[in-house]
């Protein structure tokens, strides 16, 4: 059971990936994600994810740098992942993509670089170019993101190193139990991105009720069945209090009874776009 903020998953490779992290998406490039990288490590983060297209990892770069030396601890104690955008899913391109991305966030490696989505004749070519990155050790772990089933088959078919992440929409409303079934059937790690459905469900009654009888807040709970479900999840706040509360989830356990209540209000509902129907 994930007792504390540190906690880690270990990935097929051996590689060991906090439970929880902070995603940045639609983060502000500037001050705003320089804060809250900030405030995150501070408060016991080890875990920052962002991506090439949300414009930011110079500004996560710099928070990282800062956050580090005032925590007093070093770059190999913090897991940092990012993303080759779509533009980039060539074997050249995602290379250079990479390098790119190591250059604005001011690092030596990353620990996670994921395939940000699935397009279509374009992510075998893209996850060549990440199989030789992670041979060559220039980054720790690889992965996926918004693969669905048939998706990770195409490309296990094919690979010598197979992922070791796959990062999805994930929350009450979009359990995904099947992908999760194959991911765990495979040894790949499942992670939550939109965990909190970007606020759509913290007034939903059977989340309140459980959320009252411990007396923990509606996002608390959801973190808190992810967990349970051992998804690895990322929650996004600009705020410190939030950044705070939203980790104060290894103080409380829900039961398995309210762990189905949780699950059952599952309708397929995406907020994001869908993995087999996008054109960007």
């Amino acid at each position: 059971m994930v007792k504390q903020l540190q906690d880690t998953t270990t990935l097929h490779n051996g590689v060991k990936m906090p439970w929880f992290g902070l995603g940045v998406f639609k983060v502000e490039e500037g001050p705003e994600v320089v804060n809250s990288v900030k405030a995150a490590i501070k408060h016991g983060y080890r875990s920052i994810d962002t991506a090439a297209i949300y414009q930011n990892e110079e500004g996560v770069g710099q928070g990282i740098r800062e956050g580090l030396k005032e925590a007093g601890i070093t770059r190999e104690e913090l897991f940092v992942t990012s993303k080759v955008w779509n533009a980039d899913l060539g074997y050249e391109t995602a290379i250079a993509a990479y390098e790119e991305s190591l250059k604005k966030l001011g690092l030596d490696y990353l620990d996670l670089y994921l395939i940000h989505w699935p397009v279509e004749g374009k992510y075998k070519e893209a996850w060549r170019a990440l199989e030789t990155l992670y041979k060559e050790g220039k980054v720790k772990a690889i992965g996926v993101s918004n693969f669905q089933i048939h998706h990770l088959e195409d490309v296990i078919k094919d690979a010598s190193v197979k992922p070791m992440v796959n990062q999805v929409e994930y929350h009450p409303r979009l359990a995904q139990k099947e992908v999760q079934a194959f991911c765990k059937e495979q040894g790949i790690q499942l992670e939550a991105w939109s965990p909190l459905m970007q606020g759509q469900l913290l007034d939903n009654e059977t989340l309140q009720v459980i959320a009252n009888k411990h007396g923990k807040s509606v996002a608390q709970v959801i973190l808190r069945w992810d967990l349970q479900n051992g998804i690895v999840t990322i929650p996004k706040s600009t705020k410190e209090h939030r950044i705070v509360e939203n980790s104060s989830v290894f103080d409380f356990e829900l039961t398995a009874e309210e762990m189905t209540q949780i699950d059952g209000l599952n309708q397929d509902h995406r907020i994001g776009p869908d993995p087999d129907n996008f054109d960007f």
